[in-house]
């Protein structure tokens, strides 16, 4: 009896090869168990796993399955599909009354995602109302209810319980995927890592060798590297929690970070290595570094420690395919970008929260966190602050300025303080102060240019593509003259950086242009730099470009203009302003006084900005058995966008011969495989949708489903400043 009841089918494959349906409860429950416990929720992982799909227990999904012989018959929210998970979703609040409606917006939206609580035609209301189909014989094989309790951590706060919400959907959409790939996919799952309890012991053996090896020359500046990574090995020491890494530029924080990072989860027993980078444009080059660091590592295990997840390819529709594609973050080291971290966070898709439980228990590490835009800061802030309290995570607020979001008067939506790694802040800003900035007021595109050719290395950072471009085209042509932006895809940029440190550490000519990519995780090293006017943080990441290792016998000098061709510059107009503040009260505008006003003016005094989007309005408790909890995840998902690139769409660019192989087999293919999608990341630009819809079916080929690769790059790309599609882009992207 038992095994005539089926979770999934196979094609061509009579029942007896089907899956079944007890054992899919089975297996899902207990990997969601062992999942939830990393947060003390383990019972609750057990019983969304054993509950999800108790509505396959009805005739009418059986007869689907025989008459559909479908693998993707499970995926209900495609036309025509059974529903399946609302009957979970109503056995949850028969057994568990008010505990049970939390259960049951995990089991309701295993497919779907999370809901709305009330308001709209599918809301999670709705669903628990819902007639469904008679599947309750089913309840004869499973284990009887023995009751369940709420941990100890959770609190009546509604963004607590909603998150703790979000946290057991994680657990149960991830161990739903892996147990359905299992039988759908063997041969997936085989590929699947397998890592050892011994590989962080490993990677902190390897980084602290890569490091020994590195042997650079004895000057202040590498003196003071030294001593932070020391005061990083010391504070690993240190109980799980938040701290902060206060850093100037140039003062090595990047492999400092990670090995705390590694050193600490050894010594309390954290689970991986998270590092979230402010830009999509420069995630592949610290991927790198960290690649480099850890290769003896890798070499030996045969497989990559370090993943790299972002969004450049990152297909929404729900398919069996890009289910079982979507990242999990079960690997030591994950780097991702700020959009992938927070706006997963916040998301209500499945693909998106599969792998939220992963933060449980694992060092976070937030490079240049006070980039985060004001109008998200108070949710933001309060998702890391449940990180660190509720569920075992270490959190370090790196930064080149000084800790900007932490609470004090007048900022009370900000984080507890923190455990600052680096003992005095203050003296390793003044021992680490290589660079004078000044003030040049409105700069031509002609009047920079010939300040830029009379200097025979010099950086300028603009703020948008198009300016760049057309920069770098007044320059004109020369041997060492170089651009970089995101209209050029990452192994491009790698390439033309390679190209620029030669021409630095020669002495050759080397003028570079280049919007905000470089300004972050990249180590260049010029005499001189020119920054168009943005937030002083940026100031500060570009003037970490001079001067960067200390050589010249002066200081570097960092020109801060104001552009003349600021039409495209919008997105900078805030922090621009504040900045334009700060330059004209303080003499140096990278003292840490200037920096604090700064970000009094930018973040501390503009409560009315913090929840711009009304996000924390989304999630409330209500009086009432019948409905005790509303929760907005929908709306939230739909309101959470942290840039808006969001809007632009991704094109792949058939760069060089590899570029030009990997579009012939992505053409190829039925649907793309996760291994082609990870390899074609590093070809890809992204431009804004409008112009993406402009071109598409005549100089751009959309492949599959979100996913389209450049026609002629022969006429569309440039070898020196990357993708041109027309003279004047609709919208700036900035990167």
């Amino acid at each position: 009896m038992k095994d005539e009841y089926y979770a999934h089918s196979i094609k061509e494959k009579p029942p007896q090869d089907w899956h079944r349906l007890g054992d899919h409860l089975k297996l899902v429950a207990e990997l969601a168990r062992t999942f939830a416990d990393d947060f003390h929720a383990g019972d609750w992982g057990y019983l969304a796993g054993l509950w999800h799909d108790i509505g396959k227990y009805s005739k009418e999904f059986q007869d689907y399955l025989r008459k559909g012989n479908d693998i993707d018959a499970h995926i209900e929210i495609t036309p025509g599909r059974v529903d399946h998970s609302s009957a979970g979703a109503h056995h949850a609040v028969r057994m568990a009354s008010i505990l049970g409606h939390l259960l049951a917006y995990a089991v309701a939206g295993h497919h779907s995602g999370l809901m709305n609580g009330r308001d709209t035609e599918t809301c999670q209301e709705a669903r628990l109302n819902k007639t469904v189909h008679p599947w309750e014989h089913g309840l004869q094989f499973l284990p009887k209810f023995t009751g369940i309790e709420p941990p100890m951590f959770l609190k009546k706060d509604a963004f607590s319980i909603a998150f703790f919400i979000r946290m057991v959907f994680s657990c149960l959409v991830d161990a739903d995927f892996l147990d359905t790939e299992a039988f759908m996919n063997p041969q997936q799952t085989a590929l699947r890592e397998k890592w050892s309890n011994k590989v962080l012991e490993q990677m902190d053996e390897a980084l602290t060798e890569f490091i020994r090896k590195l042997n650079p020359e004895d000057t202040l500046v590498n003196r003071q590297r030294a001593l932070v990574r020391e005061a990083c090995l010391i504070a690993a020491e240190e109980k799980p929690g938040l701290f902060s890494l206060s850093v100037p530029t140039g003062g090595g924080k990047t492999l400092a970070s990670l090995a705390f990072a590694l050193r600490h989860a050894l010594r309390h027993g954290l689970r991986r290595v998270i590092y979230v980078i402010p830009l999509t444009s420069i995630i592949e080059q610290n991927a790198d570094v960290f690649r480099e660091a850890l290769r003896s590592v890798t070499n030996r295990l045969g497989r990559d420690v370090v993943l790299e997840h972002h969004s450049n390819l990152d297909p929404e529709k729900e398919t069996a395919i890009n289910r079982l594609a979507a990242e999990n973050w079960d690997a030591p080291l994950i780097v991702t970008t700020s959009v992938q971290f927070y706006e997963s966070l916040f998301a209500n898709r499945t693909s998106r929260c599969r792998k939220l439980h992963r933060l449980a228990h694992s060092v976070i590490i937030l490079d240049e966190a006070q980039t985060l835009p004001v109008d998200y800061l108070k949710p933001c802030l309060r998702v890391l602050h449940e990180l660190t309290t509720n569920y075992g995570a270490s959190i370090v607020i790196c930064t080149a300025t000084q800790p900007a979001i932490e609470k004090r008067e007048g900022f009370e939506i900000g984080l507890q303080k923190s455990f600052e790694i680096i003992p005095n802040p203050v003296e390793l800003y003044n021992q680490l102060q290589r660079v004078r900035v000044e003030d040049i007021g409105s700069q031509s595109n002609e009047e920079l240019c010939r300040r830029l050719l009379a200097e025979p290395q010099v950086l300028c950072v603009v703020n948008t593509r198009l300016h760049a471009r057309r920069l770098f085209e007044t320059m004109g042509p020369g041997d060492g003259h170089f651009h970089l932006s995101g209209n050029m895809c990452a192994a491009h940029r790698v390439e033309k950086l390679k190209q620029i440190r030669e021409h630095l550490v020669e002495g050759r000519v080397c003028r570079l242009v280049s919007t905000q990519v470089i300004e972050a995780g990249v180590d260049v090293d010029f005499p001189v730099v020119y920054r168009s006017l943005a937030g002083l943080d940026s100031i500060a990441q570009a003037a970490g470009r001079c001067n960067r290792n200390g050589r010249l016998p002066e200081h570097g000098r960092t020109y801060i203009f104001r552009s003349k061709h600021t039409k495209s510059e919008r997105f900078f107009a805030d922090t621009a302003q504040c900045a334009g503040q700060i330059l004209s009260l303080y003499r140096d505008p990278m003292d840490l006084e200037a920096i604090r006003h700064y970000f009094r003016l930018y973040y501390w005094d503009q409560s009315v900005r913090w929840d711009e989007k009304r996000i924390m309005d989304n999630f409330s408790l209500i009086n009432e058995q019948a409905f005790p909890f509303n929760f907005g995840f929908a709306r939230t998902a739909e309101a959470f966008q942290l840039i808006d690139d969001a809007n632009a769409c991704p094109v792949i660019i058939p760069w060089r011969e590899e570029g030009r192989r990997l579009c012939e087999r992505l053409r190829g293919m039925p649907d793309p495989t996760l291994e082609i999608l990870r390899q074609l990341q590093r070809f890809v630009v992204q431009i804004p949708r409008r112009l993406w819809e402009r071109h598409a079916g005549t100089d751009i080929q959309l492949v599959h489903h979100g996913i389209s690769v450049l026609i002629s790059p022969e006429i569309y790309y440039s070898e020196d400043t990357g993708l041109y599609l027309e003279a004047e882009e609709p919208g700036a992207i900035f990167a």
